[in-house]
C-alpha cells in the first residue's frame, strides 16, 4: 500500500522510489533515490520537482516494490550473453555481455507486455550488438504490483527467453566475383574491398577472392571448389538479374546448389539469390552492394555468421522492414 503525505511530514522517512529531475534538453535523471531518508535541507528540492506530496510505502504480503518486480521480470525474460543493470527509475536494462546477433521473440514479448501493469520494450531483432549495448528494457507501470503478475510473466518466459544473443564466431568467407568484364581486367573488381570490409567487421575473413567469366558452368566450379576448400558461407556476386545475359544464378545451380529462392523482399537487394550447396549457405549478391550503404547483405550477413539456416520463408518475411533507407543506418 502507498500512502501520500504532505513533503513537509515526511522528514526522516524513506521515499518509496526514484523521484525524477527533469531539465529540459539538458538532463534526466533521479533526484533523489528509493531508501532516501528526507531532510529538512531536501524539501526545496522536492518542492521544486513538482513534489509537494511524497509516497511512504507499506508493502502488503502480496505485493512487490517495482524496483524488486523489475529485477525479477528482468531476470525472466533475459537469455543467452545478457547482463542485468539498474535499477535506475525503477528499471532494469539487459545489456549484451558479448558482441553477436540479437534475437528477440516477438510474440512471446507481446504477451508479455499484454500483461498489463508492466513493459519490456526491446531492439529490432536479427541484429548485430556490440558489447555494452543496452538491448532491451523493462520495468512496471505502478510503483507496487501484485506478486502474482510477476509470477505471469516469469511463468512465460519458463521455457523461453523473450531475448538472448547468439555469438557470432569467426567464419570463413569465399567469394566469387562473376563478369567477363572483370575477369579480363578491362574494369577493377569492386566487391572484394566492399565484401571483405564488411565481413571484417562482424569478426570473420574473407580468405578467397576469385575472379571468374560469365560462364555458368565456370562460375559452379568456383562454388564447389570454394566449399571444398572448407568455406562457410559463399558469396558470389555480379549479374544477378533474370535477364539472359545474366549467368550467375545459373551458374549457382550448376554447382548443385538448392536455390531457396531468387528474389527477395528487400530493396536494395531484391535480385538476390540465397541456395545451399550441401549444409553450406550461397548468396548471389547484385551490384547494389557497390555502391548502397546498407543491403539485403547486411541484413542477412550477421544471421549467417551466427549459423542460423536461412529457409524461403525467412527471406519472405524480410519484406516488413526491407525498405532500407540510407539514414537509418
Amino acid at each position: 500500500m502507498l500512502k501520500v503525505i504532505p513533503v513537509e511530514q515526511a522528514i526522516g522517512l524513506p521515499l518509496a522510489h526514484d523521484i525524477t529531475e527533469i531539465i529540459p534538453g539538458k538532463h534526466k535523471g533521479p533526484a533523489f533515490r528509493r531508501g532516501h531518508i528526507i531532510r529538512q535541507e531536501d524539501v526545496s528540492k522536492l518542492l521544486d520537482v513538482g513534489k509537494a506530496n511524497i509516497y511512504v510505502m507499506e508493502l502488503e504480503k502480496d505485493e512487490l516494490h517495482e524496483e524488486d518486480a523489475a529485477l525479477r521480470l528482468a531476470k525472466a525474460a533475459a537469455g543467452t550473453n545478457l547482463k542485468l543493470t539498474g535499477p535506475s527509475e525503477g528499471r532494469f536494462n539487459l545489456v549484451a555481455a558479448i558482441s553477436g546477433l540479437l534475437k528477440v521473440d516477438v510474440e512471446l514479448l507481446y504477451r508479455f507486455n499484454s500483461l498489463g501493469d508492466l513493459m519490456m520494450a526491446t531492439l529490432p531483432g536479427d541484429r548485430y550488438v556490440k558489447e555494452g549495448t543496452v538491448v532491451a528494457g523493462t520495468r512496471t507501470i505502478p510503483v507496487l504490483v501484485k506478486e502474482s503478475l510477476v509470477q505471469q510473466a516469469e511463468a512465460l518466459c519458463q521455457d523461453r527467453p523473450i531475448v538472448r544473443l547468439l555469438p557470432m564466431p569467426a567464419r570463413h568467407v569465399r567469394l566469387v566475383v562473376t563478369g567477363s568484364e572483370v575477369f579480363t581486367g578491362r574494369i577493377k573488381d569492386g566487391f572484394g574491398p566492399i565484401v571483405s570490409k564488411k565481413v571484417g567487421e562482424l569478426g570473420s575473413s574473407v580468405d578467397s577472392v576469385e575472379l571468374s567469366p560469365d560462364d555458368p558452368d565456370v562460375i559452379g566450379n568456383h562454388i564447389k571448389n570454394a566449399q571444398q576448400a572448407g568455406a562457410d558461407i559463399i558469396l558470389v556476386s555480379g549479374g544477378m538479374s533474370v535477364d539472359p545475359d545474366d549467368k550467375t544464378p545459373e551458374g549457382i545451380r550448376r554447382s548443385g546448389a538448392k536455390v531457396e529462392t531468387h528474389g527477395f523482399p528487400v530493396l536494395p537487394g531484391s535480385m538476390f539469390v540465397m541456395a545451399y550447396l550441401g549444409d553450406t549457405p550461397v548468396i548471389g549478391l547484385s551490384g547494389c552492394v557497390l555502391h548502397d550503404p546498407f543491403t539485403a547483405f547486411d541484413a542477412l550477413l550477421p544471421r549467417l555468421i551466427a549459423g542460423e539456416k536461412i529457409t524461403r520463408a525467412d527471406i519472405m518475411a524480410m519484406g516488413h522492414g526491407g525498405l532500407a533507407k540510407k539514414h537509418d543506418h
